[in-house]
């Protein structure tokens, strides 16, 4: 395993994640002026209800998957022997999420004027399924899945730009949407057979999985609460037009989360190793990395989306969904105690360590003081009450996760990592300020974002942050190669 496979490994995934960052930059404004916020709310509602079955589905097997295939990804034997046993359970938890699905069709009367779009969405879940694609992320191949990934979302734009036209086209942009996410699943059914045979097998050692998949199943479905039930009680409290006015939101902030969240899928197999080693030199050494990457991105995005949430929610969505920039203005608040809360200790210690189980305490204790929250907060203040429990969860993550710390995990000088970014943070405050006066949307956004980066990035130059540093001189040697 090559020693610098992280770094091109997180260009890689890099790449993806700004692709699917600019993929719905290009695509929200054009599809929420077509569709307007009505039937953008039923898409969310639809995608809120079908995340609870595909949750059922995953059963958190894609990330037991990827810690337990990457210690075996040397012996291709065992490799194929675990990525099957896994594989067939996922089979047969998919069989069962679409059987609960099929009840819950029939028997809830209220979803009949949705029918038609779930069953649409819920496709992506046999996708998923038989895609497999957890084994590219053991085998640490980012290159192949970036560059599968980019031409489904090229396919769907002009798809999107041929076929949705009127705020009816709603099903449409659906079908198109899962040719998007579940074409790249299907894809890899083909390309997997290179690392190993994966096939269905009944001979499955259930005993051996089922406790730690079942955790992790426990652990993600509380973390789809704060995804999903927000604008699943929405739906039900308020109606449509809030659920697309929170949607927007939503959607700009897992943007956000999923261009940080990038290089956990990186480093997850690496950190699994290195667990499975006990080489707590080497992982320190990494989540020191992880965490000054986690300051240095994620801080500033948090505080300019913060700042020009106004501007971000017209570009993207247009007047009609204006009120969503004070609700993305709480949301980015989550956001930052999610940063070194969930992503941080959570996903990116605790999981790899096998300490499944205290994370998904937290996250239940988490998740019911969320359901309890909204249930009485929704029907007086709506979309500020969903996005203020969920920043309040996020916060409450965090607290619990500082006390289980490993004592092994040791990184020095915290407080060097975090300052740069910080002082450059307080720097993009009145940069936008000061912006906010120019006129013209697009113009005042584009000079509010390059001043608050070149102000940033002199902050962090002059406060010597080493992962900045190192950045530089990375591209200083791949210049000089050009």
């Amino acid at each position: 395993m090559k020693q610098n496979s992280i770094k091109k490994n997180t260009i890689f995934n890099g790449v993806k994640t700004l692709s699917s960052i600019i993929f719905p930059l290009i695509t929200f404004p054009y599809i929420n002026r077509i569709l307007q916020p009505e039937n953008v709310g039923k898409i969310n509602f639809g995608q809120s209800i079908i995340s609870y079955f595909a949750l059922i589905a995953s059963l958190g097997i894609t990330t037991y998957a990827i810690r337990e295939c990457s210690n075996v990804r040397d012996d291709k034997e065992k490799l194929g022997n675990t990525a099957s046993q896994i594989f067939s359970i996922n089979i047969v938890t998919t069989m069962i999420a679409y059987a609960a699905l099929g009840a819950v069709l029939f028997l809830y009367r209220e979803l009949d004027n949705y029918r038609n779009l779930i069953i649409i969405q819920s496709l992506n879940i046999v996708a998923t399924t038989f895609g497999a694609d957890w084994l590219n992320s053991a085998m640490e191949d980012f290159k192949y899945v970036t560059l599968r990934t980019v031409a489904f979302q090229f396919i769907s734009l002009a798809l999107m730009l041929l076929c949705i036209h009127e705020p009816d086209d709603y099903l449409k942009y659906a079908v198109i949407s899962l040719i998007s996410s579940a074409g790249a699943n299907v894809a890899n059914i083909w390309y997997r057979r290179r690392y190993c045979k994966v096939r269905f097998i009944w001979d499955m050692e259930w005993k051996r999985h089922i406790v730690p998949i079942l955790s992790l199943f426990v652990m993600l479905l509380a973390q789809t609460v704060f995804n999903s039930v927000d604008s699943t009680m929405l739906g039900l409290m308020h109606g449509d037009y809030e659920v697309g006015i929170y949607g927007i939101a939503h959607k700009v902030s897992n943007l956000i989360t999923q261009l940080v969240a990038s290089l956990l899928w990186v480093i997850m197999p690496r950190m699994s190793y290195y667990f499975a080693e006990g080489d707590y030199q080497q992982m320190n050494k990494l989540l020191r990395k992880v965490l000054g990457f986690n300051a240095l991105i994620g801080l500033p995005l948090a505080v300019g989306t913060f700042m020009l949430s106004k501007d971000i929610i017209l570009i993207i969505a247009g007047n009609e969904f204006s009120e969503a920039s004070s609700v993305l203005q709480i949301l980015m608040i989550g956001f930052v105690f999610n940063l070194f809360g969930g992503s941080f200790l959570g996903n990116s210690i605790l999981l790899p360590m096998k300490r499944e189980k205290t994370f998904m305490i937290i996250c239940c204790i988490a998740a019911v003081i969320n359901v309890i929250m909204n249930y009485i907060f929704i029907p007086q203040y709506g979309t500020i009450a969903a996005a203020g429990t969920t920043a309040f969860c996020a916060f409450a993550i965090f607290i619990l996760l500082l006390f289980t710390v490993d004592k092994k995990v040791r990184i020095e000088r915290i407080g060097r990592i975090l300052l740069s970014p910080v002082l450059g943070c307080a720097g993009i405050v009145p940069i936008c300020l000061i912006c906010r006066g120019i006129d013209g949307l697009w113009i005042r956004t584009a000079v509010s974002v390059a001043c608050s980066a070149l102000l940033y990035g002199g902050i962090v130059y002059a406060g010597r942050d080493e992962l900045f540093l190192d950045l530089i001189v990375e591209l200083r040697k791949r210049l000089l190669r050009g």
